[in-house]
């Protein structure tokens, strides 16, 4: 048996694409080129609303414990500081499940992976569900993490390898819109339901993800890249359209995976080439600015923020931050393919950066000024006001277009090593802002929100020096732009 036998039968459970597969050539010839078209859109949205499950999993993990705290706190009698950990230990199971998650990407492909990070979900959340003590919340917060990490970095992936160009940037935006959806489901279902139905209630997504997965093809230029030629250009005719003449995109394809080669690595010395170096620090940079920005800061702790602005519906005010975030995200959705990545970033990093010195400047005064005078409560709406713009401004460009940025320009034979190591520090600069965020607000609200709005005027900059427009651009154009 030759090697790529050996690799198509081992990776044979996860290449089932369902009855897609199945429509018969006297069929396919009889459907009008306007049809192929409406066809493919929905070919391709299907899968991008079925594998947008895993993020919605994503948000409502980020979100579980705020609605909790209190109930969780109570009921096991722990410390704020245990609790505390439980929260922050989704963050370093998701650095475990980001240095794994390109590799097992390129393994057993997207939708593999995707089915592993499902399972340690589900598991996760079970053991949540009936946990008695912090050591069983600490294991199942862990496993959710992991596969946290698995699903941040193969969705956006996944979505952009079988999206048209003209659709691309809306379609992997709805990874970021799902995430905020999660965020908003779990605030406001935690408002209604106590924390263990709770738990019970994020199994959903993933328990309806794993069946729906052998019902979507897999990603063509993985299916390419492991030279499955045959599955390859099934998987690309579903997408496209059984009218679709896709010689076209084959083509493309074929000649960008021969001239990658089917190395998953490259040398060290290779890396000094710009078609590498150059991808590498634009998707890492905006990854890592994108968490220095201080959004989790900000969104773990609103209610904090709100309170000391002067809040007194704190957890109401948080839902209505959440759905902010999910509304301004979908103007990402309709803009990405319209206006371009690039301005969009722009846009969004500089909103950033003056919503935050607002808010800086808001605090400064207010600890100079009595809390009885009519200013210090107009400072407090200010501040508010200055918060929720920043979430706005995130939202619309630096919340979803990193993952899109990431997904486009990586090289195909560096792309799983390259994703992982760019997802790892996005997960750790997570870990790193959500753990010294209380610390600063402690020390000066307007000094952390100084070290923002600094951090996001160095995004401004970074985007306007090295980030390229991707707009309208197939992903291999855009990786030979940069040889």
């Amino acid at each position: 048996m030759s090697d790529s036998d050996e690799t198509r039968d081992l990776r044979k459970p996860f290449l089932h694409t369902g009855s897609w597969y199945r429509m018969s050539s006297r069929q396919s010839s009889l459907m009008g080129s306007s049809q192929a078209i409406r066809d493919s859109a929905i070919s391709v949205v299907a899968c991008v609303l079925i594998v947008a499950l895993g993020p919605i999993q994503f948000g409502f993990t980020a979100g579980y414990t705020s609605p909790t705290q209190s109930a969780i706190i109570k009921d096991l009698k722990l410390s704020v500081s245990e609790f505390s950990l439980f929260g922050s230990l989704s963050n370093v199971g998701a650095m475990v499940g980001a240095i794994t998650s390109g590799q097992i990407a390129e393994y057993i492909g997207r939708k593999g992976a995707l089915m592993i990070a499902s399972v340690p979900n589900v598991i996760g959340w079970l053991i949540i569900s009936f946990a008695k003590d912090s050591s069983f919340l600490y294991l199942g917060r862990l496993l959710e993490g992991f596969g946290v990490g698995v699903i941040s970095y193969t969705v956006p992936v996944y979505i952009a390898e079988i999206s048209p160009q003209n659709l691309r940037g809306g379609l992997v935006s709805v990874n970021q819109l799902s995430v905020t959806i999660g965020i908003m489901l779990a605030y406001l279902l935690g408002l209604f339901v106590e924390w263990r139905i709770l738990a019970v209630l994020g199994i959903l997504p993933c328990t309806i993800l794993i069946p729906g997965l052998f019902f979507i093809p897999e990603s063509p230029r993985w299916l390419a890249k492991m030279g499955m030629t045959e599955e390859f250009e099934t998987s690309l005719q579903v997408l496209r359209g059984f009218d679709t003449d896709i010689s076209v995109e084959v083509s493309e394809i074929k000649r960008a995976v021969a001239s990658a080669g089917r190395r998953t690595t490259v040398r060290f010395a290779e890396l000094k080439q710009r078609r590498y170096w150059l991808p590498l620090m634009i998707g890492n940079g905006l990854l890592i600015l994108q968490q220095l920005s201080g959004i989790n800061g900000v969104l773990f702790y609103a209610s904090t923020i709100f309170e000391s602005a002067g809040i007194s519906s704190s957890n109401v005010a948080t839902c209505g931050l959440g759905a902010i975030q999910v509304l301004a995200t979908c103007i990402t959705l309709w803009l990405a393919d319209k206006s371009g990545r690039r301005l969009l970033l722009i846009v969004s990093s500089a909103g950033m950066t003056i919503s935050l010195i607002v808010v800086a400047v808001s605090f400064y005064i207010k600890d100079f000024i009595s809390d009885e005078s009519s200013l210090y409560d107009i400072l407090g709406i200010i501040a508010v006001a200055g918060v929720v713009a920043m979430v706005a401004a995130f939202s619309v460009g630096m919340g979803a277009i990193p993952w899109i940025i990431m997904s486009e320009i990586l090289p195909l034979n560096i792309k799983g090593l390259a994703g992982s190591v760019a997802t790892l520090a996005n997960w750790f600069f997570a870990w790193l802002v959500t753990l010294t965020a209380n610390w600063l607000l402690d020390w000066s609200s307007g000094g952390t929100f100084t070290i923002y709005a600094v951090i996001c005027a160095l995004a401004l900059i970074f985007v306007t020096i090295w980030v390229p427009e991707t707009k309208g651009r197939t992903l291999e154009e855009i990786q030979w732009a940069f040889r």
